[in-house]
């Protein structure tokens, strides 16, 4: 159940109750694909550095190990020791984006797995029974992700039919719930909103599926191209006609100024691999702008990343040590790097709820943006 708090401006501040404990929204979702965050992150260190959603990958799973292997180890939870929630995505942007040759039809996709090349069909009900077997907290539905640049007769006929895999994953999910070897027979499901660039159809479909009384609704098919100022655009038309008293998740953003934007226009779950693959780069975010620490200027700099942030790394290290470390291919390095930046991305969502209920948001948002971006120095 959604809990819809408070309100400033658009900005909304929730509390998503879940099987595996409360979401506090804004919140930003920490990207681990194959049930790990790259970067040699254990979920122990998940805990310290303030995660509240883990976020794994279904198609992923279903190759390797499999997702009746996770079932039979007693589902994801069990499988990687993290007891707090865990969204799972459908499986539906990587099969449209690995795979190279794959025939979609009324009934599902044909493709090829991208590790062992052996033929997998997935459609709605698949998608369902995988995450039902990886037992997840909310479960993304199935959908087809079309390009953005896909002309308006494809994209019509593309949302219509994710629409109708919609329905079928709904009913799917009711099934899998009321069986008596179900994991978690208290599984949730986010539809997802697609259209591309073009807001009528955007809003058409957001409309239809508002309709079907979800736990959730995703924006979907963003960031995959489009410039910002389209994503807001797109934004701006289809988020008010998405359930208000529902949790509303932009798929894959982003940059923090993409987050701050976004939560101004009603956005309240995110994910993005930006920090940790930043981070296994050397790249790291701090509240003067994003700093490159392969760069020679930090071969002496015995300051930690950011002063006065609480996370491992800069209670510990300096910008010199973890600078040997990156330059040395030492993977501590990477990980500490990693651990910065999700703790930042966890940190800045706290300071967007604690805005929110001060009633402080558009304030705080221009001044973030500028501390971020490197123009309040």
């Amino acid at each position: 159940m959604y809990e819809l708090i408070k309100k400033d401006g658009l900005a909304k501040r929730g509390r998503l109750h879940t099987v595996h404990g409360v979401i506090e929204t804004p919140v930003f979702m920490n990207v681990g694909t194959a049930a790990a965050i790259k970067g040699a992150v254990a979920t122990s260190d998940l805990q310290e550095i303030k995660t509240q959603v883990e976020l794994s990958n279904t198609y992923h799973l279903h190759v390797r190990p499999g997702d009746e292997v996770v079932k039979k180890l007693g589902g994801l939870h069990k499988f990687m020791n993290w007891d707090k929630p865990i969204l799972t995505d459908s499986g539906g942007f990587q099969v449209f984006s690995l795979a190279g040759l794959r025939r979609i039809k009324e009934e599902g996709v044909y493709f090829n797995s991208h590790i062992d090349g052996r033929k997998i069909f997935m459609g709605p009900e698949e998608s369902m029974q995988i995450q039902s077997n990886l037992a997840s907290t909310i479960a993304m539905a199935f959908d087809e992700c079309p390009s953005s640049v896909a002309d308006r007769d494809y994209m019509e006929k593309s949302v219509a039919r994710t629409t109708r895999w919609l329905v079928r994953c709904k009913k799917e999910m009711e099934r899998l719930n009321t069986l008596p070897d179900t994991i978690n027979k208290h599984q949730m499901l986010f539809g997802i909103n697609q259209g591309g660039v073009y807001e009528d159809i955007r809003i058409k479909h957001a409309d239809e599926i508002s309709k079907l009384d979800l736990d959730g609704y995703a924006v979907g098919g963003l960031a995959v191209g489009e410039s910002h100022e389209e994503m807001y655009r797109i934004l701006d038309a289809v988020v008010p006609h998405l359930p208000d008293n529902k949790p509303t998740y932009l798929m894959g953003v982003g940059t923090p100024a993409n987050i701050l934007e976004a939560v101004d226009r009603g956005v309240d779950f995110f994910d993005c691999v930006y920090p940790s693959r930043n981070g296994r780069h050397g790249h790291v975010y701090t509240n003067h702008g994003k700093l490159n620490l392969f760069n020679a200027r930090f071969e002496l700099d015995a300051r930690p990343i950011e002063e006065g942030c609480q996370c491992p790394a800069c209670r510990n290290y300096s910008r010199a040590y973890i600078r040997h470390l990156l330059k040395a291919k030492e993977m501590l390095g990477m990980r500490l790097c990693v651990l910065h930046n999700l703790y930042f991305y966890n940190t800045m969502m706290e300071e967007i709820r604690d805005a929110i209920d001060h009633d402080c948001y558009k304030e705080y948002k221009t001044q973030k943006i500028a501390a971020v971006t490197g123009k309040n120095e």
